[in-house]
C-alpha cells in the first residue's frame, strides 16, 4: 500500500474535493484553504486539509484523523527528559536531534518535538530560534511552537585543560566530541565555526554523539577534551564551561494533543516547586518564560485559540 505524502497538489486537492482545479486555486488565493508555497508550486499539507474539512463538515471541531502516539520526539533536554518522567504524564521520548523530530512529528510519529535550530543568524533571540524552521514546515497546520527554557551553551571542557581553552579557536587539535548532522546542537556549532573562519576538521572530531548528556559524558570518561554543550550539564559532571551562546529550547506541540491530559499533565508539574529546584540545581536554564507560545497555526488555519 503506497504512503501517503503529507502534501496535496492542487490537482490532487482538486480530486479529492470533486472541485474544478480552478477552484482550489481561488480558494488558496483567498486564505481559505491552508497552503504552503514551493519552487513557485502550491502544496496543501493533509492534515491541516483534514482540519478544515472537519471544520467545514460540523459546527464543532472534529476530532483529529489519526491518534498520534504519546511521544516526544527531537532534540534532548534533560530537564524535558526528567520532567517527562517526574509529571506521571504518560509520555515517552524518542530524542535523535531537532531535525529528526521535525520529520518524525510531521509523520505523526509523535505529539510534540523538542527543536533548538537556529536562524541564519546564531546569535540571535526571539524569533531567532525555531519559529523560522517551523513557519516554513508546518504553515497553515494545527501546530503550537511553545518556549519550553532558554540554555546556555558552549564548550564543556576537561579540567585539566580548563585554562587553555577560552574560545573556539583554542579547540585546534583537540578532541571534539561532536553531535550528528541534524542536531540543533550540531547545526549552531557549525555556524560559530564558520564565523570564526574554522572546520571541524581542524577540532579533531570524534563519532558523532547521539544525545547532549553522551557528549558531555564523553569529556567526563577522557575520551574527548571538549564538547558543544549545555551548562546543566556540564556542572553536573564537574567540568570546566565556557559559555558561547544563549539558545532557546521550544516544543513544538500537535494543536489537538496540547488540551489533552498527557501534555496538560507536563505543564502542570512544571508550576510544581519541585520543577523549580530542580531547575535551580541544575543551572544554566531561564525558564520564566515557560509556556510562551511563539508560533500559532490557529491564527492560520481558523481553529480557536
Amino acid at each position: 500500500m503506497p504512503v501517503e505524502s503529507e502534501y496535496l497538489t492542487a490537482k490532487e486537492l482538486a480530486t479529492l474535493l470533486r472541485i474544478r482545479e480552478r477552484k482550489v486555486y481561488e480558494l488558496a488565493s483567498s486564505g481559505e484553504l491552508p497552503c504552503s508555497r514551493a519552487m513557485g508550486k502550491l502544496l496543501f499539507p493533509r492534515r491541516a486539509v483534514d482540519a478544515w474539512l472537519a471544520r467545514k463538515s460540523s459546527g464543532q471541531v472534529a476530532e483529529p484523523a489519526s491518534v498520534r502516539p504519546k511521544v516526544v520526539l527531537g532534540s534532548h533536554d534533560p530537564l524535558l527528559e526528567w520532567a517527562l518522567r517526574e509529571s506521571r504524564s504518560g509520555l515517552a521520548a524518542w530524542f535523535d536531534g531537532s531535525q529528526d523530530g521535525l520529520e518524525r512529528f510531521a509523520r505523526g510519529e509523535g505529539l510534540a518535538t523538542g527543536l533548538h535550530l537556529p536562524s541564519a543568524d546564531a546569535a540571535a533571540e526571539g524569533d531567532g530560534w525555531n519559529v523560522e524552521a517551523v513557519r516554513r514546515r508546518f504553515a497553515g497546520e494545527p501546530v503550537i511552537l511553545m518556549e519550553w527554557a532558554w540554555r546556555e551553551r558552549g564548550l564543556a571542557v576537561s579540567p585539566e585543560i580548563a585554562e587553555r581553552v577560552h574560545a573556539l579557536s583554542d579547540l585546534k587539535g583537540l578532541r571534539l566530541a561532536p553531535r550528528q548532522t541534524g542536531a540543533g546542537s550540531q547545526t549552531l556549532l557549525l555556524q560559530l565555526l564558520a564565523r570564526e573562519g574554522l572546520s571541524l576538521e581542524a577540532l579533531s572530531p570524534l563519532p558523532p554523539m547521539r544525545t547532549e548528556t553522551e557528549a558531555v559524558l564523553a569529556v567526563y570518561d577522557g575520551k574527548a577534551d571538549a564538547a558543544f554543550g549545555i551548562a546543566a550539564l556540564a556542572r553536573q559532571f564537574r567540568l570546566a564551561f565556557v559559555p558561547l551562546v544563549r539558545e532557546r529550547f521550544d516544543l513544538l506541540v500537535d494543536r489537538w494533543a496540547w488540551f489533552e491530559p498527557p501534555m496538560q499533565a507536563l505543564l502542570a508539574f512544571c508550576r510544581t516547586e519541585p520543577f523549580k529546584a530542580r531547575v535551580a540545581e541544575y543551572g544554566g536554564y531561564d525558564v520564566s518564560g515557560l509556556g510562551t507560545v511563539h508560533f500559532n497555526g490557529a491564527k492560520a488555519t481558523g481553529f480557536p485559540a
